[in-house]
């Protein structure tokens, strides 16, 4: 009796011991594997085909490529050489503008920018001077002309008449345009208006500047590399710039850039060595601005770089929006490389063949603020 009794009871708890087992085997069931993709899809974004059209969304598959390595520096934008000229005053007197002239105004070769009147000066008006020195030389040099042949007068004092003749018109055609209202003042070049020197009712002497006229159409960008980085000089090949003014970047690859020079070391004033490159400016970049320089070295291989527009940065963190399916995105984060200031590499976070926003990723960004896919909210 006892035997059968025990037998009993190891039987029953092995028994219980399955049933209570069965719950854990059953944990994988198809309700509980759809509730897991539920909470996957959960962590998507879904945003409607035609809202993210409307955005401006776009997607791009990312593929490894040639990216260059990359020197970030500071510098300034320059003009070229012989591609500014500065007017002159051609004699002393009052200066009177012709018309208004403000920075930045279109001026063409021989235009007269500015009068300049000297008939109020103690010495008198100059053009009138002028005339007479030379109107009074030529009758001179005419009579000398006819008395040197009956060797009334000598040679020599018959080209001496003749050199201050000489002299005397080169005076008073160096004056130019006058009248009775003074010498007018052109422009030697068309161009553009870099700067007005003087103001309307100014005194000048002969040859004080009066403004600066640049053409623009060649610049020079001057980039200032540290020290530390002296071994990298000879592997800059380009570079990429942005102005203190404007978030556009500009490529000198695309604008006829050339590497002119970059100096053996640095001076005594700096701890920088500079680095020029001379470019077409077909864009309208402005000389003299300070600028934020991508120097361009040797290519590297097999990298994954995305548009600097794909990134997105919270509290330090940097973030790209991959898509999964034609409505849904995932937030992804990423590591960043280096940049050339149009892409930028990314060295985790971001896999080959991968569907990446490159713009409009900031409306995915909201989307995932403002939306829930119906039916998955807890």
């Amino acid at each position: 009796m006892f035997r059968p009794f025990i037998f009993k009871i190891i039987l029953g708890g092995m028994f219980l011991s399955a049933c209570q087992s069965n719950p854990q085997q059953h944990s994988n069931s198809p309700t509980e594997k759809a509730e897991e993709a539920s909470h996957e899809h959960a962590n998507l974004i879904e945003l409607d085909q035609k809202k993210a059209q409307a955005a401006g969304v776009v997607v791009r598959e990312i593929k490894p490529a040639a990216f260059h390595g990359v020197l970030k520096v500071s510098g300034k934008v320059l003009p070229a050489s012989g591609s500014e000229k500065t007017v002159v005053a051609t004699v002393a007197g009052i200066v009177s503008m012709l018309h208004p002239l403000t920075e930045g105004m279109s001026v063409g070769k021989g235009t007269s920018v500015f009068r300049i009147s000297s008939d109020q000066l103690p010495e008198g008006d100059v053009t009138q001077r002028a005339r007479i020195a030379y109107e009074t030389a030529l009758a001179d040099y005419k009579r000398k002309k006819d008395l040197v042949a009956d060797k009334i007068v000598t040679q020599k004092e018959y080209l001496d008449a003749k050199a201050n003749m000489e002299r005397a018109a080169l005076a008073y055609k160096a004056l130019g345009r006058s009248n009775s209202s003074g010498v007018a003042v052109v422009a030697q070049m068309s161009g553009f208006i870099k700067e007005c020197l003087v103001k309307q009712g100014d005194y000048v002497e002969v040859g004080q500047p009066l403004m600066t006229i640049s053409q623009n159409k060649h610049l020079y960008l001057r980039a200032e590399v540290p020290e530390s980085s002296y071994g990298m000089l000879s592997q800059i090949t380009s570079a990429n710039f942005k102005t203190s003014y404007s978030q556009q970047v500009y490529q000198l690859s695309s604008m006829g850039g050339k590497l002119l020079t970059y100096g053996k070391g640095s001076s005594i004033e700096s701890a920088f060595i500079p680095v020029t490159f001379e470019f077409d400016n077909r864009n309208g970049v402005v000389p003299g601005a300070f600028a934020e320089i991508y120097l361009l070295t040797t290519q590297r291989p097999n990298v994954l770089s995305v548009p600097i527009s794909a990134i997105t940065e919270e509290q330090g963190v940097y973030f790209i929006y991959i898509q999964e399916e034609a409505t849904h995105y995932r937030k992804q984060e990423v590591k960043l490389g280096e940049s050339d200031g149009t892409r930028v590499e990314i060295l985790s976070g971001l896999k080959s063949g991968e569907k990446v926003v490159i713009q409009g990723a900031i409306h995915v960004k909201l989307a995932a603020s403002t939306m829930e896919i119906p039916g998955h909210s807890h």
